[in-house]
């Protein structure tokens, strides 16, 4: 017993040292207010994955998963980069889009981006009726440049979105990976969520030939999210993602 309780230790810092991320950070942009947009990561080499949560104000549950579990890891063992929040204007305001109203998960220039307005739910089991804009153009928010450029930078082999409260792993390639995530998490494998997203992270990502899953997480307590997922988020950002 004593053996198996040293092994956990050295996998995790002691929960007396999770108050902060404890991880090489640096700013790759700033919001519409002029909020730093930060990504923690390993100080040298190219990571295999980008894990980024926080596209949508209304979704903190993302957020505080990620940096519940960067706040985990020893230093050296952050083996993947972290954007914790995408739209730290929106998260700060508690609304979907930023701080100009702007969806940003329809605002990437991709080949079906529309100027049409964005609706979304107030509550999930309600119509979507709650109107967004998905900016004046593809890219016009500054946020949507600086994350395309540091995908750019660091061409990560996969990248994964959390968002919520869907409950699904939406992999358009039905991968291993996706499979895989699927099989740790519980939640079912989808190709789609059922609908279009024109000039959202997933289809921009796809016409550029790179590998993007959104990892969906259901409608739950953001304490059952920690206990729930981030087990499986620990692995991905140590480097156990399959």
């Amino acid at each position: 017993m004593a053996d198996n309780i040293k092994i956990i230790d050295i996998r995790h810092l002691p929960r007396q040292k999770r108050g902060s991320i404890d991880h090489a950070v640096r700013n790759f942009g700033r919001s519409r207010m002029g909020a730093p947009l930060e990504v923690f990561g390993p100080g040298a080499g190219q990571p295999r994955c980008l894990v980024v949560a926080g596209q949508h104000g209304t979704e903190p549950e993302g957020t505080v998963l990620l940096s519940s579990v960067l706040r985990m890891i020893p230093r050296n063992r952050l083996a993947a980069s972290a954007v914790t929040s995408l739209n730290p204007d929106g998260i700060a305001r508690g609304t979907r889009g930023n701080s100009a109203g702007v969806d940003l998960n329809r605002n990437f220039p991709t080949a079906n981006w529309s100027p049409e307005p964005v609706c979304h739910n107030w509550f999930s089991d309600e119509p979507m009726d709650t109107v967004l804009s998905p900016g004046t153009s593809p890219g016009s928010e500054p946020e949507t440049p600086a994350i395309i450029k540091l995908v750019e930078e660091i061409s990560p082999e996969i990248i994964i979105s959390i968002h919520a409260p869907l409950g699904c792993i939406d992999d358009p390639r039905l991968s291993v990976r996706g499979n895989w995530l699927s099989g740790e998490t519980g939640l079912p494998l989808v190709g789609s969520i059922g609908y279009a997203t024109p000039g959202s992270f997933g289809t921009w990502a796809e016409e550029n030939n790179i590998h993007l899953i959104t990892f969906e997480l259901p409608i739950g307590s953001i304490e059952s999210h920690r206990k729930n997922y981030g087990p499986v988020l620990f692995k991905i950002l140590t480097g156990k993602f399959k």
